[in-house]
């Protein structure tokens, strides 16, 4: 259970005829993230990339404020599942009372366990301005995705999070059957690179939800482009961040919620309007 990808035997029935067989899908496992000897949360996701994970996460949740805070960090491979072990300094632990969880989040669930309202919409970080991008920047970024997911690749059946730059390309991309898990990684992974995301784009193969939005303005970028549609509080959620929304990017084109001004040929636009 602690591969990221099973071969699964399997009966198909397909034209009108059965057949036996296997298929690789991907595995699902609880993961405990524990910070001091106390358990936070337990998160069903792919036992892959588990230090970018605890990272990225402890970052998202607001626990630490930099990868440095954590001062140390295991992986514990259980019968029953996998523990992040962190250890902090006291005066970070007093953060996790500030916003606890009760301790299952299933793999589709972002905020789950959040214990009040307020917390769960509470206000995403502003981003600075940064630069500005082209259309086929844009496009050319999300076409690079698919080739570089492995593991969708042979199960067709996780979300990706990636991040890019103009200078680098594709910078890092991480995998999970959890969409928020997904982008949580690739948080971590930033942050324990060094990377600077202020001048990069976030890229998601899923729908844009409220705390895709907060988690991509903890990680400081100022565009965030996605296959599929937003919600109304996402947009909303974008729009006081500061970061551009771009949704509904396909290979024919994609659709600017918030911020257009980052966009090349939409600033021209604005700026010959006005």
């Amino acid at each position: 259970m602690h591969v990221a990808v099973q071969a699964i035997d399997r009966e198909s029935w397909r034209d009108g005829a059965a057949s036996g067989g296997t298929r690789l899908i991907p595995e699902e496992t609880p993961i405990a993230l524990t910070y001091n000897g106390g358990t936070y949360a337990v998160m069903m996701g792919t036992p892959q990339n588990l230090e970018d994970f605890a990272v990225g996460f402890s970052l998202s949740e607001g626990i630490v404020k930099s990868a440095d805070d954590i001062q140390s960090l295991e992986v514990v491979r259980l019968d029953d599942g996998i523990e992040l072990r962190m250890w902090l300094a006291s005066e970070d632990a007093g953060r996790m009372s500030e916003r606890r969880r009760h301790i299952a989040g299933p793999t589709g669930c972002g905020i789950c366990g959040i214990e009040s309202i307020a917390e769960a919409v509470r206000p995403a970080a502003v981003v600075p301005q940064g630069q500005t991008f082209t259309p086929e920047q844009i496009m050319s970024a999300m076409q690079g995705i698919a080739p570089l997911q492995a593991i969708n690749m042979q199960t067709r059946a996780v979300h990706a999070a990636a991040f890019w730059s103009p200078a680098r390309g594709l910078v890092a991309l991480r995998e999970d059957v959890g969409r928020h898990n997904a982008l949580d990684k690739l948080a971590g992974a930033l942050a324990r690179s060094r990377t600077d995301a202020s001048g990069g784009l976030v890229l998601l193969t899923s729908r844009v939800s409220v705390e895709m939005v907060q988690k991509t303005a903890a990680i400081g970028a100022p565009v965030m482009v996605a296959v599929s549609a937003p919600t109304a509080l996402a947009v909303r959620t974008a729009e006081a961040a500061g970061i551009t929304l771009i949704a509904i990017a396909r290979q024919d084109g994609f659709e600017v919620f918030t911020h257009g001004s980052r966009i090349a040929s939409l600033a021209t636009e604005v700026a010959d309007v006005a």
